[in-house]
């Protein structure tokens, strides 16, 4: 290994501990962190994100990447060597882009809009968080001409998220999925079937379901002995290294989805990161590929897996035995029907499989509008109402239950949120793919079971982490560039039976 390389990659380890530290920060803030500390924390953050984006951009670090690039030049394309250097590249040129201030002032008004959108959504109050709004749009409108673009300035961002894809792309795909879903979905609506989802919406202890969801991320090969369940407002994950992959969920006392799948998903998204080659450590490829591909590994586990017929006719016992007054009766069958059931809702997080398509088509289409200056932060609400009418046929009672729903428009993550239903795309182009390539896999999940999928799937997708992008990624595993059409074969045959259609 080149004395240049070596260099290189003790600052890469540095950077990379740094950030990790001031993840830990935002962690504590979610999870533990009294709400008084709040200030003092925003404090904290922007000081640390401020370093770490002054050491990533130093000449120092170009200096040492140009020597590395030069002594890697002749290195295998698919090496550790090679392929830390390409992304130290991309992400060194990304941070050059952004001063120091702006990166600052980034960090500090997503910290206050944070704070402000907790108690605006707890208090149904959207006024006293739309100036915030309108600050972050602009934040992510200034980033998006930071960064540059060719042919529209969501291109900029949503290139951050799902690196080499073009808005007009997404757009495409997502017209493909909706003329392909759409009919299914009329279809569904004009069955005679009744499915009942009354059992999932009745008292269930917390403490219950916590020991519940702990044992269902496991039988997703969540792996406890690397990770922590903790509770948030809006769950997610987060990882500091493979050995430290932590995921959060939030409770209901009277429905039992929302802690329970949520708990899947995130498992899934931690799984990725526990999976992620050793040799990774300590470098921006310890980590997902895109936060498509994330979302794959989420999705998957919460749904493919987790609401799986095979999944709960091995684990449906152990759900009884934690409430057993509330599904003793409930037979095997009506409580899959209930998990699947197909119906228009207003929580993004809580939609079923193929309307949770169009709530992600929502949030695209108005966050364009947003970043080209056709929708101001005080129209919002009425814009969000207008077209959730529109795609899913509801309107939200509140704003709480609407616009206010989402964590992510605290931040300027533009472009985020494509990437939800790209990872479904993904996820059952993966799974398609690993059941054609080892036969186990299928009769395993018939059984309730994934080791065998999961070992593909730490093959295939998780070693790599970020080594290749997404599209290289996705043809590596699949033999194949993305398409919808995996995910419209899975729904059909899945809703299909359940509706009769």
């Amino acid at each position: 290994m080149p004395e240049s390389f070596d260099q290189l990659l003790a600052k890469v380890n540095e950077i990379h501990d740094l950030a990790m530290a001031g993840s830990v920060l935002n962690w504590d803030r979610e999870v533990n962190m009294p709400k008084a500390g709040t200030e003092a924390r925003i404090k904290q953050m922007t000081t640390v994100h401020k370093l770490v984006h002054e050491m990533s951009t130093a000449d120092e670090v170009g200096e040492l990447l140009e020597a590395a690039e030069a002594d890697t030049a002749r290195a295998d394309y698919d090496s550790f060597d090679a392929s830390l250097v390409r992304e130290v590249r991309r992400n060194y040129d990304d941070a050059r882009k952004l001063p120091s201030e702006f990166v600052a002032r980034v960090t500090e008004t997503s910290g206050q809009a944070h704070q402000a959108w907790v108690a605006a959504r707890e208090n149904d109050d959207f006024e006293s968080y739309s100036p915030w709004l309108e600050q972050i749009i602009g934040l992510a409108q200034e980033m998006a001409e930071l960064y540059g673009y060719e042919d529209e300035p969501y291109d900029a961002l949503l290139d951050r998220f799902e690196r080499d894809t073009l808005t007009a792309t997404v757009r495409s795909t997502f017209d493909a999925l909706k003329a392909a879903t759409v009919p299914l979905l009329d279809d569904i609506s004009a069955s005679a079937v009744d499915v009942d989802d009354a059992p999932l919406h009745q008292p269930f202890d917390v403490e219950a379901q916590e020991e519940f969801a702990r044992y269902a991320a496991e039988a997703v090969g969540y792996d406890f002995d690397r990770g922590h369940l903790g509770t948030s407002v809006h769950p997610f994950s987060t990882s500091f290294s493979r050995y430290d992959s932590r995921i959060t969920t939030r409770w209901y006392p009277d429905f039992l989805s929302p802690s329970l799948f949520g708990t899947m998903h995130e498992s899934g998204h931690a799984m990725y990161e526990q999976g992620t080659g050793p040799e990774l450590a300590r470098t921006p490829l310890a980590r997902g590929t895109s936060m498509g591909f994330h979302e794959s590994q989420s999705r998957m586990m919460e749904n493919m897996v987790g609401r799986s017929r095979g999944f709960w006719s091995a684990h449906y016992g152990e759900l009884r035995q934690r409430f057993p007054d509330q599904l003793g009766n409930v037979p095997l069958e009506a409580f899959y029907a209930a998990i699947n059931k197909v119906q228009p809702s207003y929580i993004r997080v809580e939609a079923d499989e193929l309307t949770y398509n169009l709530h992600i088509v929502l949030r695209f289409e108005l966050e364009q509008d947003m970043l080209n200056g056709d929708l101001v932060a005080r129209d919002v609400p009425e814009a969000w109402n207008a077209k959730s009418q529109e795609l899913l046929g509801v309107t939200p009672p509140t704003d709480r239950d609407g616009c206010l729903q989402d964590v992510h428009w605290t931040r300027p993550s533009f472009g985020y949120f494509p990437t939800y239903a790209l990872g479904n795309l993904y996820a059952a182009q993966l799974l398609e793919a690993a059941k054609e390539a080892d036969p186990r896999i299928a009769p395993e999940l018939h059984e309730g079971q994934v080791s065998a999928l999961v070992e593909w799937l730490r093959e295939n997708v998780h070693r790599h982490g970020k080594k290749y992008p997404p599209t290289e990624l996705v043809a590596r595993a699949t033999g194949r560039e993305l398409s919808p059409d995996a995910f419209v074969r899975y729904a059909r045959a899945k809703f299909g039976e359940l509706y009769g259609v």
